[in-house]
């Protein structure tokens, strides 16, 4: 049987664009090269598409793209690269399956995902649903909050609104959540725009900060806790990974500590009770389940270090990738190696794609 040809996309025009090329770097060195062929499918800042032939050490911002530009001006017939449509040149006949490595909006968000549904190829992760509720917090957390899941105190808001001023916000704040609190962008990941505020003087620059990276705000009460993770794999029968804990070395675990500070560390399996993993887990399955995930996602807790009460804070659709990423780690103590979790999302794809195209005979079964 030939290798399936499996396309990377990574990059991306959202906030975490160096984020998803560390992911995706890891990645494609630990695909097994006897069962596939790795197609590397890029988009930059500006959200052009770009067949990517250059080494993985390239994989840098700015560098991938030069090279990826450079190679498409010396052989067009070869690097150019199709979108839509079929035939030469085009994503649908160069790759077999696609694996989106994309973290943030335009990407992690249901977009990308729905593209490939139109396009009818086959594709690893959550499908535009689960995709879309995942990233969008305000309404995961609705669905949350339906589902009889515990969740920190918020107030949600659109940025438009601080035209009025930041006054009203900072008397809801005092009557209904209290200090610290968290200010988010509902549609971003990695901890991007996120703030921690401990006094009403600091609220208005991070409701701005946040406001700069979605147009959807959210504010969160604090609770005094334990940040603690799980991996989920599955469409309709589910494997849970280890519960981690993370320690940041910051006050909280922002974007720095995840990716740049060696001094924040991970615990897995994290030092709960066994009750409460349990605990944890379960409101992991449903979480998932209600947002409609499908293949794999990781999904966040906050556990209050005084009542041991867990919340639920997050699901994400395409969590960090890398070596050091607590998603593939998770999984790896449960006895996966790196390898075994690409090719698990793998057959998790298609064995959606067949679900939804019985009869369609254009992708082998895996």
């Amino acid at each position: 049987m030939s290798k399936i040809r499996i396309g990377v996309i990574f990059g991306g025009k959202s906030g975490e664009h160096e984020v998803s090329l560390m992911s995706a770097t890891s990645v494609i060195r630990a695909i097994d090269p006897e069962k596939f062929q790795v197609v590397m499918l890029g988009i930059t800042r500006q959200g052009q598409w770009l067949l990517y032939e250059g080494p993985l050490e390239a994989l840098i911002p700015g560098e991938w793209q030069a090279k990826a530009e450079e190679d498409l001006r010396k052989d067009p017939a070869h690097f150019s690269l199709c979108i839509l449509g079929q035939g030469p040149n085009t994503l649908s006949d160069r790759i077999d399956f696609a694996l989106p490595i994309l973290h943030g909006p335009n990407g992690e968000d249901g977009t990308v995902q729905g593209l490939l549904e139109l396009l009818n190829i086959p594709y690893g992760g959550c499908g535009v649903l689960g995709a879309a509720t995942a990233m969008d917090k305000v309404v995961a957390k609705k669905i949350f909050e339906h589902e009889g899941l515990r969740q920190a105190p918020c107030i949600t808001f659109n940025a438009g609104e601080l035209e009025q001023g930041t006054d009203w916000i900072l008397d809801r704040v005092k009557t209904e959540l209290g200090y610290p609190v968290f200010v988010k962008p509902s549609n971003m990941g990695s901890s991007v725009g996120i703030s921690k505020v401990t006094e009403p003087a600091g609220l208005p620059e991070a409701l701005w900060t946040a406001a700069a990276y979605d147009e959807r705000l959210i504010i969160e009460k604090g609770i005094h806790c334990r940040e603690l993770e799980t991996a989920v794999l599955g469409n309709y029968e589910l494997t849970l990974g280890a519960v981690g804990e993370i320690l940041p070395a910051a006050e909280y675990y922002d974007y720095k500590s995840k990716y740049f500070d060696a001094a924040s560390k991970i615990c897995i399996p994290a030092d709960i009770p066994s009750e409460k993993k349990q605990e944890l887990q379960d409101m992991a399955a449903r979480a998932y389940l209600a947002l409609g995930c499908q293949g794999y996602a990781r999904v966040d807790f906050l556990m209050d270090r005084d009542t041991m009460e867990l919340y639920i804070n997050e699901i994400n659709a395409i969590p960090g990738f890398t070596h050091a990423s607590m998603f593939p780690l998770l999984c790896m103590d449960i006895g996966m190696t790196y390898p075994e979790i690409i090719e698990r999302i793998v057959e998790l794809g298609y064995e959606r794609y067949h679900v939804k195209n019985k009869g369609d005979d254009r992708h082998p079964s895996r």
